[in-house]
């Protein structure tokens, strides 16, 4: 059986229990549940603190987890990245008051808060830069203003809170991240159960990314029909009763669908319709 770890409360939960539930994993009903076992999929679920799923992935006491490439990065557990899933980005940068520095060259001999000590440290190392870092659990922008750090490091999305403070982002993002699917380094990459988990998840990926396309078209502007609509191999083109149309389907990413109608309709497509994907295996 499977044994799953899985982020039991913050930004990953919620979205992490989604995508499961729609790859066809059975998922908690309580937030008190901190295992179940789902026996037609033989896997098993543990719930867990999102910091904690890397170490216990590592441990080689549970299979793969769900967590953030922020969490385990910082937690230098010995487990690797195997497949990001795409929500719950961020992006990490410094911050400190205006005029203090311009980029991560200038932090040499000061001291930066974070919460994330493990990926400013290696970020500062990978740098050259000799500067000391400081651990803190959470509202890391009052560290400048109590005099505990010259330069904090943080999630930034929008940066109100940071103005907000007095700060100015300065320098090159630290890194990225998202939720990723995390295994122990080292591990079998063609473990079966592993791989149909991973083809699951990669399906609701594409599910979400992409909308099947059908539409009637006259034969004669077929291949510019199928130049805006290649599909991932290529479309489905079908006969139809009256004579010189054909009927196409394919699929086509979500976000391009309404300039991909218009442009058929141009060129004299007909009964364009879309359809969303539930599920699929490529």
């Amino acid at each position: 059986m499977l044994r799953i770890a899985v982020p039991n409360k913050g930004s990953l939960s919620g979205p992490a229990a989604e995508m499961l539930h729609e790859a066809g994993y059975q998922q908690r009903r309580e937030s008190k549940e901190l295992r179940i076992v789902d026996p037609e999929n033989e896997v098993e679920f543990f719930y867990l603190r999102p910091r904690d799923i890397a170490i216990y992935v590592s441990s080689g006491r549970l299979d793969i987890g769900i967590t953030g490439r922020d969490l385990l990065i910082d937690s230098g557990a010995n487990a690797e990245e195997i497949l990001p899933l795409g929500f719950a980005r961020s992006t990490f940068r410094y911050a400190t008051k205006p005029g203090t520095a311009k980029g991560v060259e200038d932090l040499g001999g000061m001291t930066v808060a974070t919460s994330y000590e493990g990926i400013v440290a290696g970020h500062l190392a990978d740098n050259g830069v000799d500067a000391s870092v400081v651990h803190l659990d959470g509202a890391v922008e009052t560290a400048i203003e109590l005099g505990v750090a010259e330069v904090i490091a943080d999630v930034v999305e929008t940066g109100t809170s940071l103005r907000n403070a007095g700060l100015e982002i300065i320098g090159e993002p630290i890194m990225k991240s998202e939720a990723v699917v995390i295994r122990r380094t080292g591990a079998d990459a063609d473990e079966p159960k592993v791989q149909q988990f991973l083809r699951r998840l990669q399906g609701v990926l594409v599910a979400r990314t992409y909308v099947m396309m059908d539409y009637d078209c006259r034969v004669e502007q077929l291949e510019k029909a199928v130049a805006l609509t290649p599909g991932l191999e290529s479309p489905t083109v079908s006969p139809l009763h009256n004579e010189g149309w054909v009927a196409v389907r394919a699929m086509v990413p979500a976000k391009e669908a309404q300039r991909i109608m218009d442009d058929l309709y141009d060129i004299g497509a007909r009964a364009i319709l879309t359809t969303a994907i539930h599920a699929c295996r490529l």
